[in-house]
């Protein structure tokens, strides 16, 4: 008897553990390129998207979401490491031309490229972290900081720098538009190994080149007249058919009810109407067009579905919340906020505003991000002020016209479009709004081109 209590004890105090919840896969589905308007679940006019659609059925659903760096690399890399830009270093796409007396390339370009690589090990990524907890890993689709084995994923597609063609993604660049098996493949490997699995799926989709199948292209060709716009909306779509397959083979697996789904774009993006290329106010710049993005988190029977309305939500928070919902510590270094606690509730979450930071696509220089600080903003409440600075631009200048450099102020509720600037009249408001930017990162003042003080 005395044995077959202590039996009895033993496994009393040991059940937590065999009983212990198994941690969620978590799966980040990244568009490239896409505006916050264009998809049926926000309400698009023509836009099918019925696979996201789904998707935000079962998901707690920021309409009022964004992204602090409307411009890939730079905001991808917020997603891999939890920090702002003038945190992590990266600032834009590539070195500058003019560093190197135009050349973009030969050992002094390319020593500039590998400086802006090296930032990613500066902190652990989301991968790095995420295996220290259990998971395997896999990338896919765009990565700009070298090979995925520099990111901290297990398994991976993109080679990166200074292999061939490795700028940005080469072959995990195929994905999506060539089909779903590597990320299928590991998905089959990690649930036999009996693994967490986290995927960075982010094809290169919608972006350009805008070459959707023939079919895609043909029905939205009925609908508008521009082929333009016509190959973008075909392009939404076929990024939504890649998101449907990857969810359902997650489904195929019985994998969906401990799985947390994380959904959002890299950046905005307009269609021009009369050429291949995005709108003004849109890509890079720091207005809503090119800012703002529907995020969305689903875990089933986790966190409790549903619209967010008006609440706001930044992409700094995802991979605070991605750690938390993985069981694993979140660092003291990382900015954003965990927001499982109120993703489980329902309730609001703890986000009263939103910072953001817009650099040039040509990094003046890779030590010092502010010598190509072109805007700051902040959204609280309805409002949003933008302000404006003196960095380098030199490429891409049409971009980022900067024609009014005094403070801008909108009030979103009611000027979603951002049409009339209110900063004369509501000078206290900015005065308030810019002690908040600038408390958040105080940037040297010489480069500042405020003169409301």
């Amino acid at each position: 008897m005395r044995g077959s209590f202590l039996i009895l004890t033993l496994i009393a105090f040991a059940s937590p553990l065999f009983g212990a919840e198994k941690k969620p896969n978590i799966v980040l589905l990244l568009s490239d390129d896409q505006s916050w308007t264009d998809y049926g679940f926000m309400g698009h006019e023509h836009i099918e998207t019925p696979h996201l659609d789904k998707l935000s059925k079962r998901s707690a659903v920021f309409r009022r979401g964004y992204v602090p760096t409307a411009l890939c690399r730079p905001s991808l890399m917020t997603l891999a490491t939890g920090l702002y830009t003038h945190q992590h270093m990266v600032s834009g796409n590539d070195p500058s031309p003019v560093l190197t007396g135009g050349k973009k390339a030969g050992p002094e370009y390319d020593a500039l490229r590998g400086k802006m690589i090296s930032y990613v090990d500066r902190q652990p990524t989301i991968a790095h972290l995420l295996g220290d907890n259990g998971y395997l890993s896999h990338q896919s689709g765009k990565w700009w900081e070298g090979s995925y084995q520099r990111g901290g994923f297990t398994e991976g597609m993109t080679r990166g720098f200074p292999e061939p063609g490795g700028r940005h993604g080469d072959d995990g660049l195929k994905i999506g538009r060539e089909g779903m098996k590597p990320v299928f493949d590991f998905i089959d490997h990690s649930v036999e190994e009996d693994k967490p699995f986290y995927i960075w799926y982010a094809p290169f989709l919608p972006h350009t080149p805008h070459n959707p199948p023939k079919e895609l292209f043909e029905k939205y060709q009925k609908m508008v007249d521009s082929p333009f716009v016509a190959r973008y909306y075909a392009m939404c779509e076929w990024f939504d058919q890649t998101c449907g397959q990857l969810i359902d083979y997650v489904d195929e697996k019985g994998e969906t009810e401990n799985t947390l789904f994380v959904y959002l774009s890299d950046n905005g993006w307009i269609q021009s109407e009369d050429k291949g290329k995005y709108a003004p106010r849109s890509k890079q710049s720091p207005n809503e067009g090119g800012t703002r993005q529907p995020i969305m988190y689903s875990w089933p029977g986790v966190i409790e579905p549903g619209d967010r309305g008006d609440q706001l939500a930044s992409s700094i928070d995802i991979v605070p919340t991605m750690l938390s919902a993985a069981g694993a510590d979140v660092p003291d270094y990382m900015p954003g906020i965990d927001l499982m606690a109120s993703l489980k509730s329902g309730e609001p979450t703890p986000r009263e505003k939103v910072l953001g930071e817009g650099f040039a696509h040509d990094v003046a220089n890779v030590e010092k991000p502010e010598d190509s600080l072109l805007y700051r903003w902040i959204v609280k409440d309805q409002w949003k002020l933008l302000l404006t600075y003196d960095g380098a631009v030199n490429r891409y200048a049409s971009t980022h016209p900067r024609t009014e450099k005094r403070p801008q102020l909108y009030d979103l509720k009611a000027d979603p479009s951002e049409e009339k600037n209110l900063a004369s009249e509501n000078p206290e408001v900015v005065k308030e709004l810019a002690k908040e930017i600038r408390d958040w990162w105080p940037v040297k003042e010489r480069k500042v081109l405020e003169t409301w003080e």
